[in-house]
């Protein structure tokens, strides 16, 4: 999976993190004040989406009287607390930065998340030891599918396309590592449980968690054996 690969390129939600469950109880509540519910179709509505584009979808979906901006300072004020305190790596993701800073691969984020709740959650879990650079999707034209936040990834980590191995667990996601010419693993999300066939058929490769994509047989701990299945 990591031959001739120069960097790694996460997406945050579910991906790097467990994180995408919060998100529903968050959209339940935000409606909920506004005497809204909350449609099935919304978090698939969304996907991919940045958060500016979520907040402009969501207040013309909704008729809101808040602002775009004023929809994003309410977003992140409700989940700042969760993700400093209840976020957690997905399993195997810390072991596998590690691994990669062992064997010197560049590693990125490009996420849709807002900066607030990524710099949050970088400071609970110790992103900084990692991760070189971080591209929200605010910061570029256009959300996923398109691959303009992989390429800035790519650009500010001064990788080529070819040479990026991209972690995705949504296809709007895969799809954009895949638009930006990089290869793409999807990796398993309670979230996106019913969209496995759909993300293993877009994917160069699938995995379940970190722990599948290396072998820890040395004593000293470090990841020495990368797998090679999808």
């Amino acid at each position: 999976m990591l031959k001739e690969i120069q960097s790694v390129i996460f997406d945050l939600d579910g991906t790097l993190v467990d994180s995408m469950w919060l998100w529903h109880d968050i959209d339940v509540e935000f409606l909920e004040q506004r005497g809204l519910a909350l449609p099935e179709t919304y978090q698939r509505d969304i996907e991919g989406m940045s958060f500016t584009e979520t907040a402009v979808y969501t207040k013309k979906l909704f008729h809101l009287s808040e602002s775009v901006e004023e929809l994003k300072e309410i977003w992140n004020r409700m989940a700042v607390e969760k993700y400093t305190y209840e976020v957690n790596f997905k399993p195997g993701a810390e072991e596998f930065l590690k691994y990669c800073k062992h064997q010197n691969i560049s590693i990125g984020i490009a996420t849709s998340n807002s900066r607030e709740l990524v710099d949050a959650v970088a400071k609970s879990l110790h992103f900084e030891d990692y991760i070189q650079e971080i591209v929200t999707a605010c910061e570029v034209k256009r959300g996923k599918p398109a691959p303009d936040v992989y390429l800035q990834a790519a650009s500010r980590l001064k990788a080529q396309p070819c040479h990026c191995l991209v972690f995705e667990d949504v296809p709007m996601g895969i799809l954009a590592g895949k638009n930006a010419g990089m290869k793409v693993c999807a990796v398993e999300d309670e979230f996106s449980s019913a969209q496995r066939q759909e993300k293993q058929e877009l994917a160069d490769y699938y995995i379940t968690d970190y722990y599948e994509v290396f072998d820890f047989k040395n004593e000293d701990g470090r990841a020495c054996q990368m797998a090679g299945s999808a």
